[in-house]
């Protein structure tokens, strides 16, 4: 069976100046942690190896607590396929983004230097940490966003690039930049999605308590946490058990013994909590991963076989029966 996830490590990379807001990279940290410990849950190895850097080896955040042991600047940074980096650059507080002092200085002579390049060397700006990005020019000829504060300040530093208002996140490879705070989590439980595949992604989110956004460009939200809007135990047990193993022999009767009551109970539970019924809820997760399998370039019967269809004919069904435009075969309508 094929697989959307990728083995190698991803190296991560959070840039900490003094002041350096809390949430921004605290947030995002956390959720490459748990994506890890999912991982580690399920017989996987960790996805992502956490590095904290800096002009100075302690910082005050935005709240005055300080971080110390942060590991100098590495030199060279150059893009290795070997070891793919993650470089992660966070806001602070401030009408504007001040740049003339001596560790914003030391920072963007580094980030200067650097090559980006998909899949090897990859920049994740949060909030005004898209400001840094845009003095070192790095985000030239790129669609990038930041807080809603500072996108008159993002357009004066680099007019080359396209400044995205109301945006979440953008992706514009190998650029993600995120408008902040909250929104960095999501950009990051994205990233987890792409890396790691949604069912970790979203056991990420339910832990966290946050609402998935699929992507940019995608207005809906995932399928994998649209019916999760609740408290019950035993639904999440179903869940996640659906959600971990979709391509499973699942029945009524198997995931009623997941939740250990009686099938007939079962379907009452998720029509009460979760608005949908138990086979129902399981077609859709299906379908979300025939629609992730058929965008990642396979056909219309490997992506049928990674989700757990039983044929062609039955994901040719639910994608009808679920209201999906287009056929499974022209994947540029999904």
């Amino acid at each position: 069976m094929m697989s959307l996830v990728q083995s190698a490590p991803i190296q991560v990379l959070f840039v900490l100046q003094p002041d350096s807001l809390l949430l921004d990279w605290a947030g995002p940290a956390e959720a490459l942690r748990l994506a890890n410990q999912c991982l580690n849950a399920q017989g996987q190895n960790a996805r992502f190896a956490l590095q904290f850097i800096g002009t100075q080896p302690e910082a005050a955040t935005s709240v005055g607590c300080t971080v110390s042991g942060l590991l100098p600047l590495p030199r060279p940074l150059l893009a290795n396929p070997i070891t793919p980096t993650w470089l992660v650059l966070v806001g602070q507080p401030g009408q504007t983004m001040d740049v003339n002092n001596e560790s914003s200085r030391a920072l963007l002579h580094w980030l200067r230097g650097l090559r980006l390049v998909p899949h090897q060397l990859e920049l994740i700006t949060i909030c005004a940490g898209t400001l840094l990005a845009a003095h070192a020019g790095l985000v030239k000829g790129r669609r990038v966003t930041t807080h809603h504060h500072h996108l008159a300040e993002l357009r004066s530093v680099e007019p080359n690039c396209q400044v995205v208002e109301n945006r979440v996140f953008v992706e514009d490879a190998p650029v993600y930049s995120s408008a902040g705070v909250t929104t960095g989590v999501d950009l990051t439980l994205h990233r987890i999605a792409q890396m790691c595949g949604e069912p970790i992604a979203a056991q990420v989110a339910q832990t966290m308590v946050v609402a998935l956004r699929r992507g940019p460009q995608d207005p809906e939200l995932s399928p994998f946490l649209a019916y999760r809007n609740h408290l019950h135990p035993a639904l999440h047990r179903v869940q996640d058990a659906v959600s971990s193993q979709p391509a499973a022999e699942w029945h009524l009767a198997s995931m009623a013994a997941v939740a250990c009551t009686s099938p007939r109970h079962l379907t009452r539970l998720f029509m009460d909590h979760a608005g949908i019924a138990p086979l129902q809820y399981l077609r859709r997760i299906r379908l979300a991963l025939a629609q992730t399998a058929l965008q990642s370039g396979s056909n219309v019967t490997q992506a049928a076989a990674f989700a757990g269809f039983s044929s062609d004919t039955q994901l040719r069904r639910a994608w009808h029966q679920l209201g999906e435009t287009g056929t499974p075969s022209n994947p540029k309508l999904l």
